[in-house]
């Protein structure tokens, strides 16, 4: 690949459900496209009717091969369980002028690259949930046919919709493990909260507000200080205060140890996922 400025005229999301909607918002939002330069795929005429009127782009009930084959970047919004599929439907239109990513996050690129059959670049990135609120982090490794040009585009789309890293794919198994499933542990803990409230005599409406707020601005000023939370959690405390008798009752039930014990479980069961998808690879030959 050249070291040009990468030159992006047509995108093609294919299967636009709640993460392809999200990404061409992303990407209408960053001006990486305009909505006419845009085409989306959908499972049926339905839900391509609403992506439509939602962004102004072209979509259609299927119709994957033909999106794909005139476009400069291609975005695969589908679950792992599809990829394979989905390639074998597009594999002979496309071309190595293209950028290929996957939001199957589960799929190494390997796989992907097994299943496109020749030399273009492909990212594999992990967006998660909070992406439809323009709010998500997004881990992404990239092949060896990447440049820096095509990561610079695949960078604006996701920054669009909220913080975004790169890194070796190797870590791709423990990002899963903490930002990809880690949405789900912040809603226990604020369904814990909201529990405890309605305890305390709090109605659900105060209880769920106060709860919502509370851990959207304990994050935010994680991010805005840029201090460590253990320094952050200091400075709420205070001499034999309420504080420090509610932490204390949380280190006897070990909060942390578990929560860093649910990133370790679910990081090597995504390990072992990933060695089972390239042994059956293998296998497949």
């Amino acid at each position: 690949m050249s070291g040009m400025a990468r030159k992006i005229e047509r995108i093609a999301v294919l299967w636009a459900g709640n993460m392809g909607a999200a990404l061409i918002g992303g990407i209408l939002k960053a001006g990486v496209a305009k909505a006419g330069q845009v085409t989306a795929t959908a499972r049926s005429e339905e839900r391509a009717a609403e992506v439509a009127r939602q962004f102004g782009v072209r979509a259609t009930a299927g119709g994957n091969r033909e999106a794909a084959a005139g476009s400069d970047l291609i975005i695969l919004a589908v679950k792992a369980t599809k990829i394979a599929g989905v390639l074998e439907e597009i594999r002979e239109v496309l071309h190595e002028g293209q950028i290929l990513i996957s939001v199957a996050a589960a799929v190494p690129l390997q796989v992907i690259e097994a299943g496109v059959r020749r030399r273009m670049p492909v990212f594999r990135a992990m967006p998660n949930i909070p992406v439809v609120v323009e709010e998500g982090a997004t881990a992404v490794a990239a092949n060896g046919e990447a440049t820096a040009e095509d990561r610079a585009v695949v960078e604006r789309i996701f920054r669009a919709v909220g913080v975004v890293c790169f890194v070796e794919e190797e870590a791709m198994d423990a990002v899963t493990a903490l930002s990809g499933s880690g949405p789900a542990y912040i809603y226990m803990v604020i369904e814990a909260l909201i529990a405890g409230g309605l305890k305390m005599g709090l109605s659900h409406e105060v209880s769920t507000r106060l709860a919502e707020q509370t851990v959207l601005g304990a994050a935010k000023l994680v991010r805005e200080t840029g201090l460590h939370p253990a320094i952050l959690r200091d400075q709420v405390i205070t001499p034999g205060g309420v504080t420090i008798s509610a932490i204390h009752e949380l280190e006897r039930h070990g909060l942390r140890a578990m929560l860093i014990s649910a990133v370790e479980t679910a990081t090597n069961h995504s390990r072992s996922r990933t060695r089972a998808m390239l042994e059956q690879m293998k296998h497949e030959g």
